[in-house]
């Protein structure tokens, strides 16, 4: 969603290799991986905080290879989700922060424009994160509620 609300042309990025199964040079097994995320989502880690420990300590270069599904798949199976999705939630964080703002500084109009396209992805993420079945399917976005959820 990087060139929707912006005149800008979003961002390159490099592909992952195209190759199966895990790479030769990890030193880690399956039930290891599978130990380490389910300890780091018992703290609280987020799914994608976990992705970079486990790259950047573990060396690890992505779950799917290793476990055969995605991450949020396996924290799924395990019980072991958030109640929210994490994207949701930093959205819901970004705009509480913007209505704070406006609070306090009624007239930043590009602050007010900027809000209003922040809520316009929630609105489309919880319509699709309703869909799925991942929020609880009478949710809807307020932004009182969005700020008691966020504390």
């Amino acid at each position: 969603m990087a060139k929707l609300h912006s005149r800008k042309k979003g961002k390159s990025g490099s592909n992952p290799p195209k190759t199966e199964g895990t790479p030769e040079w990890s030193s880690h097994s399956k039930e290891e991986v599978e130990e380490i995320i389910r300890k780091l989502a018992r703290e609280g880690v987020p799914p994608a905080k976990i992705g970079l420990i486990l790259r950047d300590q573990y060396s690890i270069p992505l779950v799917r290879r290793m476990l055969g599904i995605s991450m949020i798949e396996f924290l799924g199976k395990e019980n072991l989700l958030t109640k929210f999705p994490e994207d949701l939630l930093s959205l819901l964080k970004k705009a509480v922060g913007m209505r704070n703002h406006l609070k306090v500084n009624r007239g930043d109009v590009g602050n007010k424009v900027k809000l209003i396209h922040v809520e316009s992805k929630i609105h489309r993420l919880s319509k699709k994160y309703r869909k799925t079945g991942r929020v609880p399917a009478g949710w809807k976005y307020d932004p009182e509620t969005a700020a008691l959820l966020i504390k």
